[in-house]
C-alpha cells in the first residue's frame, strides 16, 4: 500500500516553497504599485494554510519513500502546485479556473502555451510569476531527471543511473551535493542570461523575465510579439541560452569540476543534439536565402533561433515558420517532438532515445547478415542491456499512442486536423505554440473550449513526466500490495 502520511509532508514541502516564491511578485507589486498586492497576498494565505494542514498530517519519525511512493509524489506535486500557482491568475487576470490551470501546468512544465492575450500591459506582478513558474519547473525537472526517473527506470532514464541518483541513507550526502551544484550552475546560467539580454538593450524586468524563460527552455514572454519586441541581438543570445538550456546539466557539473569541457563534448547526446541543430539550421537557412531572399546573416539567425526555440521545446516566437513553405514545416513538425538531451530542461523525445533505436537497429542489421554473430548493444562506451531498450521502446509506443489519443479527443470537441494534431504534440512534447492560425506561433490557446483545454493540461503533465510516471497510477496493480 502506499504510505500517505510521507506524500503528504512532501507536498506540503513543495506548497511552502511555492508560497514563498510567490511573496517575489507581491513586493514587486507593492514597490511598483500596480494591481497584484491584495491578490498575491490572498494566493500567498491560501497556500501556506494548505501547506501547513499537508506539513501537520504527514509530520512522521520515520520518513521512508518507498518506490511506490515516489511514483505518486512526482505525479501529485506538479498537479497540487499547479491549482494553487494558478490563484494568482484567477484573482488577478478575473479569468476561469480552467484558464488560469493551464496558464499555470503550461508554465511550471515549462510548455509555453497560453492562453493570455494584451501581455504588454499586463501588470508586472504576474508577468514576473509567469516566469519564475517556468524557471522552478525547469529546475525541477532537471533534478526529477537526475535522482527520480533513473530510480524509478521510466521510459529508459535507468542509463542515466549514477551514485547521485540513489537517495539512500548512504549516498544521500552525494546525491544532495550534486543537486546543489545542478542549482548552482543553473542560477549561474541564469545570471549570464540576464547579463546578456542587458547587453542587447532590454531593460532590468524584460531582462529577468527572459533570463528566466530562456534557460528553463519554456518561452513565455513579457511581449505579444514575444522576441519580435526586441532587437537581433537579443535574438542571439536567447540561441545561445536555449542551446545551453538543452545540454545535460549533471555534465555540466562534472566539466566544472574536473575543469574539462570534454565531459560535455564527448557526449554522444550532446554531440547528437549539436549535430541536429547545427545541420537543421543550415537546411532553413539555405531554404530562406534561396526562396525568401533573407541576407546570410539574418537566414541564420532566423532559422537558429527556430530551429533551438522547437528542439529545446522552448517555444519562443520570431516569424511563422508554418509560412515558409512545405519543406520547413515538415522538419520543424519532427522536431516538434525531438527534444534535446536527458536531464536538460527540455521536454520532447530527447535525443538519447533517438540514439538507442539507432543502436537497436544496427544490431539487428549486424544480425541479419550475421545470424550466429554475437554483438554488443553500446551507448557512450557503456553496454545497453535489454531493460533500458524495453523501457526505451515501450516510452516510445506510449508517446505516439498519447499524441494520437488526445489529437482524438481534440477532434471530437470539434477542432480542426491542423490545430488538433498540433495541438497534441504540443502539449505532450512541451512545445508551446502548435500550427495553423489558432494555436500557431502568432496565436494562443483561449478560444479552444475548456475540455479541450483540461485535456491538453493533461497532455503537458504526461509529456513533463515522461509519461509512463503518471500512466503507471491509472493500473489497478500499482494500488494493491
Amino acid at each position: 500500500m502506499v504510505n500517505f502520511r510521507p506524500v503528504l509532508f512532501v507536498i506540503g514541502l513543495v506548497l511552502s516553497k511555492i508560497a514563498l516564491f510567490m511573496y517575489v511578485p507581491t513586493i514587486v507589486a507593492f514597490i511598483t504599485g500596480t494591481a497584484g498586492f491584495l491578490e498575491f497576498g490572498q494566493a500567498v494565505l491560501i497556500t501556506h494554510l494548505a501547506a501547513f494542514i499537508c506539513l501537520t498530517i504527514g509530520r512522521t519519525k520515520q520518513f521512508k519513500l518507498s518506490v511506490r511512493d515516489m511514483f505518486l509524489i512526482t505525479s501529485l506535486v506538479w498537479t497540487i502546485a499547479s491549482a494553487f500557482a494558478a490563484l494568482p491568475f484567477v484573482f488577478i487576470n478575473h479569468i476561469s479556473f480552467t484558464d488560469a490551470y493551464f496558464e499555470t501546468m503550461s508554465g511550471i512544465t515549462t510548455t509555453g502555451s497560453t492562453v493570455l492575450s494584451g501581455l504588454d500591459d499586463m501588470a508586472p506582478s504576474i508577468l514576473l510569476w509567469r516566469s519564475i513558474l517556468q524557471w522552478l519547473g525547469g529546475i525541477g525537472f532537471i533534478v526529477m531527471a537526475v535522482a527520480v526517473l533513473p530510480m524509478l527506470n521510466v521510459g529508459g532514464m535507468k542509463l542515466f543511473h549514477t551514485e547521485s541518483s540513489d537517495w539512500s541513507d548512504k549516498s544521500s550526502p552525494r546525491a544532495k551535493t550534486v543537486a546543489k551544484n545542478i542549482v548552482a550552475v543553473y542560477l549561474s546560467l541564469t545570471g549570464l542570461c540576464f547579463g546578456g539580454y542587458m547587453l542587447t538593450g532590454m531593460n532590468l524586468f524584460e531582462a529577468i523575465n527572459h533570463a528566466f524563460t530562456t534557460l528553463s527552455t519554456g518561452g513565455y514572454s513579457t511581449s505579444d510579439g514575444s522576441m519580435n519586441h526586441f532587437p537581433k541581438g537579443a535574438h542571439w543570445i536567447a540561441t545561445l541560452f536555449m542551446f545551453l538550456g538543452g545540454l545535460p546539466f549533471l555534465l555540466f557539473v562534472a566539466a566544472l569540476r574536473k575543469r574539462r569541457i570534454n565531459e560535455l563534448a564527448n557526449d554522444a547526446q550532446v554531440r547528437g543534439f549539436s549535430y541536429l541543430f547545427i545541420v537543421s539550421s543550415l537546411i532553413i537557412a539555405t531554404w530562406l536565402v534561396i526562396r525568401d531572399d533573407y541576407t546570410i546573416l539574418d537566414a541564420l539567425r532566423v532559422s537558429m533561433f527556430n530551429i533551438v526555440s522547437v528542439v529545446t521545446t522552448t517555444g519562443f516566437g520570431l516569424e511563422d515558420f508554418t509560412a515558409w513553405g512545405a519543406l520547413p514545416t515538415t522538419l520543424f513538425a519532427f522536431l516538434m517532438m525531438a527534444g534535446a538531451c536527458s536531464g536538460s530542461t527540455s521536454g520532447g523525445i530527447k535525443i538519447f532515445r533517438f540514439q538507442i533505436a539507432l543502436t537497436l537497429l544496427n544490431k539487428q542489421m549486424m544480425k541479419l547478415i550475421h545470424p550466429s554473430g554475437v554483438f554488443v548493444q553500446r551507448y557512450n562506451q557503456r553496454p545497453v542491456n535489454d531493460d533500458i531498450v524495453r523501457s526505451v521502446v515501450a516510452f516510445g509506443l506510449t508517446f505516439f499512442i498519447t499524441i494520437i489519443v488526445i489529437a482524438g479527443g481534440l477532434s471530437a470537441m470539434g477542432l480542426d486536423p491542423i490545430t488538433s494534431i498540433s495541438g497534441s504534440i504540443t502539449a505532450v512534447a512541451n512545445v508551446g505554440p502548435g500550427m495553423g492560425t489558432v494555436i500557431g506561433p502568432t496565436g494562443n490557446f483561449a478560444p479552444l473550449p475548456d475540455a479541450a483545454k483540461w485535456l491538453l493540461s493533461l497532455g503537458m503533465l504526461m509529456g513533463r513526466l515522461e509519461i509512463l510516471t503518471l500512466l503507471v497510477l491509472f493500473f489497478p496493480a500499482f494500488w494493491r500490495r
